[in-house]
């Protein structure tokens, strides 16, 4: 039972002790993998930018850097109404000048116009999401032509984790979700082995092809 409520609580973090739990595990794990996956986006100073799941909002924070032109956008969605008001707690400032919009939703039903997106990049999300082949469609539809998405993981933390029955179903597996990604429009997908500063790590990229 208790590794069934600590999945929910990495998937969908609520206001508790085991939400603020996760939300120091992010930091302590998550935030190295999750910044590369920014490095690896070629985040461009006057991108709209896009962060899938965004938790505590660092990610976000290391990537509104980057976008250092008037018409550079950063938005971010997460369906844990704990991780989107901790990020908009992290970044009031910014979204307070209109350069960051955050919305709490499910990636599947983003409230965002088609062709509007130039990069998406996650981290660690992806076997959470109920559909994947809806959060993929969702995910193409919101880029634009030629769009880079990039996730990050560290896929035998993730092995590790699905072997204690902290994922659900066989979701974790990346061939699942490069499959769902090709099946939605992407193009050039593939997984890499990536190393940044002595941290090991692989990357995701697909290329919304329209």
């Amino acid at each position: 039972m208790w590794t069934e409520k600590l999945g929910k609580q990495l998937g969908h973090p609520t206001q508790s002790l085991a939400g603020w739990l996760v939300s120091k595990w992010l930091k302590a794990y998550n935030q190295a993998i999750e910044e590369n996956a920014v490095r690896l986006s070629g985040i461009q100073p006057g991108d709209t930018v896009l962060e899938l799941g965004h938790g505590p909002g660092l990610g976000l924070e290391f990537a509104a850097k980057l976008l250092t032109e008037p018409t550079g956008r950063l938005i971010g969605v997460d369906y844990s109404q704990y991780m989107h008001q901790m990020a908009s707690n992290r970044l009031k400032e910014l979204i307070a000048s209109g350069k960051v919009t955050l919305h709490h939703c499910d990636v599947a039903t983003m409230p965002l116009a088609d062709c509007t997106v130039d990069k998406v990049f996650h981290c660690n999300c992806y076997y959470f999401w109920p559909d994947l082949r809806k959060g993929a469609t969702e995910i193409h539809r919101v880029m634009k032509p030629g769009g880079l998405m990039v996730t990050t993981l560290k896929l035998s933390r993730v092995a590790a984790a699905a072997g204690k029955q902290l994922l659900p179903r066989e979701t974790w597996r990346p061939e699942t979700y490069m499959a769902a990604l090709r099946d939605s429009g992407f193009t050039d997908v593939r997984m890499e082995n990536k190393q940044h500063e002595r941290i090991t790590f692989e990357a995701i990229f697909a290329t919304a092809q329209k």
